[in-house]
């Protein structure tokens, strides 16, 4: 009889998953607070009320535009080179908007904490797929991963009004430093640098084109510009054809007709999309229907949350008994069921005895559906192309958070009545969710 041993790190492996770990943590701790603090931001800024949205476009665009591109990057020019990078580019950014003082200095601080996330989640999630092998132990330390950024989320919801609350809006800019900080000093003794090709070379027709036609439908999506969707869909067409002909492209197209990598990256856009326009539809309903306070909104949120750091460190090993298939279907399943009880709750706070349950569920399925499609969508490829495969998980990731709550939205305002038209929304979140399970379940079939 065999008896499956649970993979076990070293002392070196714990340092660098404290860092690299660490890193994507405080990332994910530093947007739930700015969330928290965007009408204090926008205030001691100077910032109309109409332009607050941009505070998060201006950050969702240059980090969904170039995840793709600096996982390339990473690939042929070094991960731990451009980890840093981002780790430097982050901590002068969140400087710049932390002594911000008119719109212009706040929006350029957060154009360059994009690009600082582009460059940062990437790279740090290939150092993870490349220093831990695959299986059970990639599984685990992914599942740890989940937890820590789903944590994040977390603790900056229920921590950022206090801090706020205490030192001002600019402490949401300052938290980052001391940590980006102390992650640069950490690196060099714990990461090595992976190895460059010889003679790498960048495929720039194909960056050019894929950078810019998600930077023109992410635009299309925040602004409802037909005229920038039509750019930017004839700019990733071009960029197809380029790969198509390259002698050394940016993305191989055998590599994206991957089942796993098409479909897990598929999954992962509907997980992403759905969850946090759940969560923006539920705010409303929260505070417009329900009359709560922005406090009880985040304990609302805050309290369930508490189980997506659950979910993430039993997702790993859930993957290893059962493969991620299996549970990246499970996740996408719960994460839409737990949607439906919100389709019928009405104007009486008892409603929140359906919600808060309904979150906890949701929230667990999410997580693990996160897990298991990056699980999904980075296994079975050689090293070398890790920064590829872990750009693409960046970008979807990124991608769908930006046009999920716009879009839904969209669908809400079609009715009159703002109740209505939040049932509506949230029914087309549980059918695109359930649907889309089915149809991953069924592609990956052929590579389970």
């Amino acid at each position: 009889m065999v008896v499956a041993v649970a993979p076990r790190f070293d002392a070196r492996q714990r340092v660098t998953l404290l860092v690299l770990l660490g890193a994507g943590f405080m990332l994910s701790v530093d947007f739930s607070i700015l969330n928290v603090a965007l009408p204090e931001v926008g205030t001691g800024v100077g910032l109309p009320p109409g332009a607050l949205a941009w505070v998060a476009s201006a950050y969702a665009l240059p980090a969904a535009g170039f995840s793709l591109l600096f996982g390339r990057l990473a690939d042929l020019f070094g991960r731990r080179r451009l980890f840093m990078t981002g780790m430097v580019l982050l901590t002068g950014a969140s400087l710049l908007g932390g002594f911000a003082t008119n719109p212009e200095m706040l929006l350029t601080a957060r154009v360059l904490q994009g690009f600082a996330t582009a460059m940062t989640l990437p790279a740090g999630l290939s150092l993870i797929t490349t220093t831990f092998t695959e299986g059970a132990m990639r599984a685990k330390v992914l599942g740890l991963n989940g937890a820590l950024l789903s944590g994040g989320f977390t603790v900056g919801a229920l921590a950022g009004g206090a801090l706020i609350g205490a030192l001002g809006w600019r402490a949401a800019f300052f938290v980052n430093v001391p940590v980006a900080v102390a992650v640069l000093l950490a690196t060099p003794f714990v990461i090595n640098e992976s190895t460059v090709p010889e003679r790498a070379k960048l495929d720039v027709p194909g960056a050019v084109t894929v950078t810019g036609g998600l930077l023109a439908v992410i635009y299309a999506v925040i602004e409802r510009s037909v005229v920038a969707g039509a750019v930017g869909v004839l700019l990733l067409v071009a960029f197809w054809l380029i790969e198509l002909r390259s002698p050394a492209p940016l993305a191989s197209l055998r590599i994206l007709r991957r089942p796993s990598v098409k479909w897990g990256n598929y999954a992962g856009f509907v997980v992403f999309a759905m969850e946090p326009a759940m969560i923006f539809l539920l705010t409303l309903y929260l505070q417009r229907v329900l009359g709560l306070s922005p406090l009880a909104t985040g304990l609302v949120f805050g309290l369930p949350g508490c189980a997506s750091v659950i979910a993430g460190v039993l997702a790993g090993r859930f993957i290893g008994r059962f493969g991620s298939r299996v549970v990246l279907a499970a996740g996408m399943t719960v994460q839409g069921l737990a949607t439906l009880p919100l389709v019928f709750t009405g104007t009486d706070r008892v409603a929140l005895a359906i919600v808060v349950p309904a979150l906890l569920f949701g929230f667990f399925g999410h997580v693990a559906a996160i897990v298991a499609y990056t699980v999904t969508a980075t296994s079975g490829l050689p090293d070398e192309e890790q920064g590829l495969a872990t750009g693409l998980t960046s970008m979807t990731q990124q991608v769908a958070i930006t046009v999920g709550i716009p879009v839904l939205a969209a669908v809400a305002a079609t009715q009159a009545a703002e109740l209505p038209g939040i049932r509506f929304a949230l029914t087309v979140n549980v059918l695109v969710t359930l649907a889309s399970t089915a149809l991953v379940w069924l592609r990956l079939r052929r590579t389970a």
